[in-house]
């Protein structure tokens, strides 16, 4: 059914991206599916986890210890940005379209007040894609 699996990953919300790893990695090996983590990187204020310097290397990082723990091949993407928070939904978009995904498993957080105001990027993507799109939440 899916034949390569998009993960956007922010190397900012590590702690939050296990269960969405997961259910990608299940549903890689479900279907024998390709499976990228894609991060983007860049911009003036970037911290370290958003560093063109430093960002593919956690990434490939934390795809390795994410392969390891549910037997499965990762690949990693990382896109450069000029600016990562206002760039983020257009350049996942274009990672879609120039991997040839067919499927996004992406983490979100809980909704809350402000998602009334401003879509979530889970949100904004899904709304957009031209996949399928799974958002994953913590249990709060």
């Amino acid at each position: 059914m899916f034949k390569h699996i998009m993960v956007p990953v922010d190397m900012a919300h590590e702690e939050n991206m296990d269960r969405a790893a997961k259910a990608a990695a299940d549903l890689a090996k479900l279907y024998d599916a390709k499976l990228t983590f894609v991060s983007i990187s860049g911009g003036p204020l970037s911290g370290k986890e958003h560093s063109s310097k430093s960002e593919p290397q956690l990434l490939e990082d934390y795809a390795k210890s994410q392969a390891e723990e549910h037997g499965v091949a990762i690949d990693t993407h990382t896109l450069d940005s000029h600016d990562v928070s206002v760039e983020v939904d257009r350049k996942l978009l274009e990672a879609i379209e120039k991997m040839g995904s067919d499927l996004v498993v992406m983490a979100t957080h809980q909704p809350g007040w402000l998602d009334y105001l401003v879509n979530s990027h889970g949100g904004r993507l899904a709304s957009h894609a031209p996949i399928s799109v799974m958002v994953v939440r913590n249990p709060g």
